[in-house]
């Protein structure tokens, strides 16, 4: 297997198990593996640059097979940044609701009703 043949062959096994942490909503575990997908990219795009026509001609069908894994992460990206979304705007609505109806203590000790909403902020990071 040329070194071609093998970055090809690396990319495309990040690609799909990136993949299928991402078909399975396991966005921690797609997230840790943007190391390992920079770095086989990178030796790819490397041999890629260094192979000669021969090597690019057998490594044609690997990186069709790229080509198709890529479009389907991008779309599986897109897709979990959608749903991540939906989720952060659901909470985000029922925060306020939640915040006016726990009781609050005043000054004194005693319970008091907030008169206003306090200002809320929601950081998620995968």
């Amino acid at each position: 297997m040329t070194g071609l043949a093998a970055a090809a062959e690396a990319l495309a096994a990040v690609l799909a198990a990136e993949n299928a942490a991402l078909a399975a909503f396991d966005l921690g575990h797609a997230a840790a593996m943007l190391a390992a997908k920079t770095a086989a990219a990178a030796q790819f795009e490397q041999a890629a640059n260094a192979a000669d026509a021969p090597q690019l001609a057998a490594a044609r069908a690997t990186v069709l097979r790229i080509q198709t894994l890529a479009q389907d992460n991008r779309a599986l990206l897109e897709r979990a940044l959608h749903v991540q979304g939906r989720v952060l705007s659901t909470i985000a609505a029922a925060l306020p609701r939640a915040l006016a109806a726990a009781p609050r203590y005043g000054a004194s000790g005693s319970l008091t009703q907030a008169a206003r909403s306090h200002a809320i902020a929601l950081s998620a990071r995968i």
